[in-house]
């Protein structure tokens, strides 16, 4: 009995620290939840108990209702809400006007208004890039030159009303649903910019280049707000469940959250930036012997397979095959150029090393092809899945930008993959991508887009130049403040080639450059080369996007490591903290838990020291 009552006493006193916890903090949170709810939900409540009140009133006098949004004191607070919806866009009364009507149609029903009013900035950005299409297939393009510019646009025009329509079917669910499509959402609308600005960097400066710019701005200023929007909703639901989890009393579960990531939101991950979800063998995939992949089709040179060159394999597969499928490629020089189309997805195609199984040509822009379609190998099929494969480009540094490989593909991963040429040898385009112990070798900007890409355990070798040049390793391509896109270089290794070593202090090699307004790149726990020159990052012209791009390093080795004399830009961080560093690794940039479906992958999730 005396143990039954101290058993009771004991769970009393719980009940009241849990119960004066709950007291302490919920004072420091109330403040914080009404804040919340007068940006996120406060236009919601707002009509809600005001159609209440008005069918209230319109039953006792047999009046029909009146509409949402009636009366002047409505209005006013509708202009007020709407315009703190809004705030974080850069085109505001653009945003404003998008999302009047639809506030004032749908606040009645607060569990739908999130998702409403996304679908509505996306479907005003979609409406933008039709115009854009009716407008600029008027145009008239007398050079040659212009003619290929524009069937780059035509295609990326085509890709982003695609990528639209995608998002406007995952903006269609449901609130709680949010958490898991946001950033499906933010991966796509950041591709959908990127490709507006691809569109007008087919171009050369002129009068043509102006037109197709003015024809695509107001479809890149809604898809801009389109990702403010998702992103403030997103912060906004995030700080909702950090206040929630914060009026429940402190348990062990708690301490084993991550820190937050840079948003200020929780990552769910551990010190070590595993998602907790990761069991202990998960987190140590093993590489699997490329002979131990079971292929379905094979391509030889010698005719010892199904097919002799990829392409004719390619083109055998069904149209929007669901399953995976594996391309064995023999050994041999592939001399043809390849499309992995969007209608090609989920294939793992390998071979028998980088340096035996290789694809090779040598298109390039001297001789009047546009950058984006000079790509030996052109990957857009979501879930490639590259192994010991080598993409080259042959034209050579006279010949100017040349692209070996072309990724638009989202969720794509190279394993153990060679990607050779001169200027811009590898076009990361756009979406999510993963790069592991890949030897990647060019000279002027020859790791180049706007994806979301970390290159883990990569060889990063730079080559010599003509003579009039200077070597830069990356020109990241973020062009507006809301994309999530970056090129992360992680325990990677930048050295120069044999060529260039005896030469390397005859000419300049730099990490980097910024190539759009809010291009980033972070180079962290690398061994960094003497090859780097001790400014260590080079301007695209004049002081264009100094305050606006964000350039980190954090924890490199080796003698091109020292940041003492770095830039002295506004954007540039010659160190970071672990935390902001840990942001940068596989799980949260990335949104890395789809690598783990594919158990031929080695990755690590976080930082490694």
């Amino acid at each position: 009995m005396a143990f039954e009552e101290f058993s009771q006493l004991s769970k009393r006193r719980r009940e009241e620290r849990a119960q004066k916890y709950k007291k302490k903090i919920c004072f420091a949170v109330i403040c914080s939840i009404l804040f919340l709810l007068c940006i996120a939900g406060g236009v919601f409540a707002f009509f809600y108990f005001s159609d209440k009140k008005n069918d209230a009133t319109n039953k006792d006098d047999g009046s029909s209702p009146s509409p949402p949004g009636g009366g002047e004191e409505q209005m006013k607070t509708s202009s007020k809400i709407i315009q703190m919806l809004c705030d974080p866009t850069d085109y505001k009364k653009k945003c404003e006007g998008t999302l009047a009507n639809v506030v004032r149609t749908n606040a009645s029903n607060p569990s739908i208004a999130p998702r409403v009013i996304i679908k509505a900035a996306i479907s005003a950005a979609a409406k933008e890039i039709v115009k854009a299409i009716n407008k600029t297939e008027k145009f008239k393009f007398d050079k040659q030159e212009d003619k290929a510019a524009y069937q780059v646009c035509k295609k990326l025009f085509q890709d982003s009303v695609d990528e639209l329509s995608e998002s406007l079917h995952h903006a269609e669910h449901e609130v709680k649903n949010y958490h898991t499509e946001i950033n499906e959402l933010k991966t796509w609308l950041s591709a959908v910019y990127s490709y507006q600005e691809t569109c007008i960097d087919a171009f050369d400066n002129g009068d043509i280049k102006n037109k197709i710019k003015g024809a695509v701005n107001a479809s890149k200023e809604f898809v801009s707000n389109s990702l403010a929007l998702v992103s403030q909703i997103s912060n906004i639901l995030d700080k909702f469940s950090a206040a929630e989890e914060a009026l429940k009393p402190p348990t062990r579960h708690l301490l084993a959250h991550g820190a937050p990531n840079r948003n200020g939101s929780p990552s769910f991950v551990n010190d070590e930036g595993f998602p907790d979800w990761i069991g202990h063998e998960e987190r140590k995939l093993s590489v699997k012997s490329v002979s131990n992949l079971v292929a379905n089709l094979t391509v030889a040179k010698d005719g010892s397979g199904n097919f002799t060159t990829i392409n004719d394999c390619l083109k055998s597969l069904p149209e929007n095959r669901k399953e995976r499928i594996y391309i064995y490629i023999k050994e041999g020089i592939y001399e043809e150029y390849v499309t992995i189309t969007k209608k090609m997805a989920n294939i793992t195609m390998f071979g028998e090393g980088s340096q035996k199984s290789m694809v090779t040509g040598n298109k390039n822009f001297v001789d009047g092809v546009r950058t984006f379609e000079t790509a030996t190998v052109a990957v857009q099929g979501e879930g490639f899945v590259g192994i010991e494969l080598g993409f080259k480009n042959t034209a050579g540094p006279e010949k100017h930008q040349a692209v070996a490989l072309r990724v638009q593909a989202d969720r794509s991963i190279f394993l153990n993959c060679r990607m050779e040429a001169y200027e811009d040898t590898l076009y990361v385009q756009a979406h999510r991508q993963f790069y592991r112990s890949c030897y990647i070798t060019g000279t002027i900007d020859f790791i180049f887009g706007d994806a979301a890409a970390i290159f883990q355990n990569c060889m990063i070798i730079v080559r010599k130049p003509m003579d009039n040049q200077q070597n830069i390793v990356t020109a990241q391509g973020r062009a507006d403040k809301h994309e999530n896109t970056g090129i992360v270089l992680h325990n990677c290794r930048i050295y120069p080639d044999k060529d260039l070593f005896p030469l390397k202090h005859k000419f300049k090699t730099y990490l980097g450059r910024p190539w759009k307004q809010y291009s980033r790149t972070i180079v962290m726990e690398s061994t960094i080369g003497e090859v780097i020159t001790p400014e260590g990052w080079s301007p695209w012209q004049g002081d264009f996007a100094f305050k606006t791009l964000y350039y980190a390093e954090f924890n490199n080795h080796g003698p091109g490591a020292d940041t003492s004399k770095r830039v002295k830009w506004g954007g540039y961080k010659k160190s970071i903290s672990r935390q902001e560093a840990q942001s940068y690794t596989v799980t949260p940039f990335l949104q890395g838990s789809w690598i783990r479906d594919y158990p031929s992958v080695q990755v690590h999730f976080g930082l490694y020291n």
